[in-house]
């Protein structure tokens, strides 16, 4: 994959985990119902699509309050 690189991905999101989690959520979602939020894209695939999202700062990841309790971690 050349665009958009890991070194500029990973100035918007602090760990490789995190980039894949929230990307693929991302690529799922694309899939299902579409909704694209860029004007146009580089790549035709969803994971290419949602990482062109992080690129551009439409994407982030929540930040997880120290003290919840999700259902996984039960």
């Amino acid at each position: 994959m050349l665009y958009p690189s890991i070194d500029s991905l990973m100035n918007k999101i602090d760990s490789k985990y995190s980039l894949v989690s929230v990307a693929a959520k991302r690529a799922r979602h694309l899939q299902e119902e579409g909704k694209e939020k860029l004007d146009s894209y580089v790549s035709q695939k969803y994971v290419g699509k949602a990482l062109e999202e992080i690129h551009a700062g439409e994407l982030m990841m929540k930040e997880q309050e120290s003290d919840a309790v999700y259902s996984d971690e039960k």
